[in-house]
């Protein structure tokens, strides 16, 4: 009887086990199921605007699928780049953006996706700054500054009317005089531990590639300097000539380098 009674137990334990089964495999429902395209969008920009990128990018998404072909697919798509940029996923925001761009070559918001790619890029490259200031700069990579340059150029010379094209120009000043400031600031870091051909090649990226900027004024006297201690004095002539007459005030001949304690990239 007792063993009679244990196999019915059992039995049940199994059959309860079976019933549990499915629920190992439980599937998230999608709240988003019955949403309308402008249901979805709405709350998307309301993660956007409190900070829920993550959950953000994921809304925008869905619409990108359910809205294919609209405007509103697009749009949901530049919201989606500046949500991953937002969220610190630079990388997947540029790859939004170029797939954008791909799939929409005449959109109107074509300047937008230009202003936001230079952004990325921008402050990336500041970031990137920020975190190297006291490290070994000879061989730092400027490639994100340089695409960030690439972008804005791009966004004047097609829409030189846009709204973003002001911003967009006065970015690319500073990129350039950053950039050049770069090349110095390495021609100085080659030149105080005597590699001054290195120095001297430095330089003369400053010099030729970025030519009214102040930096260069720098660059012409690292060339002097890199010249004299090599012993060539006919270079170091010829060189200090072009600094005299594009510099008639300079100082850096008679003060020799300047002193500072703001970070090489700070060029205002």
């Amino acid at each position: 009887m007792l063993r009679a009674k244990l196999s019915v137990v059992c039995a049940w334990s199994l059959a309860g086990a079976v019933l549990l089964l499915p629920g190992c495999s439980f599937t998230p429902v999608d709240q988003t199921a019955d949403w309308s395209p402008n249901k979805i969008y709405a709350e998307a920009k309301d993660e956007l605007s409190s900070g829920g990128y993550d959950k953000a990018v994921v809304l925008f998404e869905k619409l990108e699928g359910r809205a294919a072909g609209t405007p509103l697919a697009q749009q949901a798509q530049l919201d989606k780049a500046y949500a991953q940029y937002k969220s610190g996923e630079s990388a997947q925001a540029l790859a939004t953006l170029d797939r954008f761009m791909k799939l929409h070559p005449a959109s109107p918001a074509l300047d937008y996706a230009l202003y936001l790619k230079g952004i990325i890029n921008f402050n990336d490259d500041l970031g990137m700054f920020s975190a190297v200031t006291r490290q070994d700069l000879a061989e730092r990579d400027q490639k994100a500054s340089k695409e960030s340059f690439e972008s804005f150029k791009e966004l004047v010379t097609r829409f030189p009317q846009s709204r973003y094209a002001p911003d967009a120009s006065q970015r690319m000043t500073y990129i350039v005089n950053s950039l050049a400031q770069y090349e110095v600031h390495v021609a100085r870091y080659y030149y105080g531990r005597g590699a001054y051909v290195a120095a001297i090649n430095r330089a003369q990226v400053a010099v030729t590639d970025y030519q009214g900027v102040p930096a260069v004024e720098e660059a012409l006297f690292i060339i002097v300097k890199s010249y004299d201690a090599l012993g060539l004095p006919q270079l170091r002539d010829d060189a200090k000539r072009v600094l005299e007459k594009n510099y008639p005030q300079t100082e850096y001949l008679t003060r020799g380098f300047k002193a500072s304690t703001d970070p090489w990239w700070k060029v205002w």
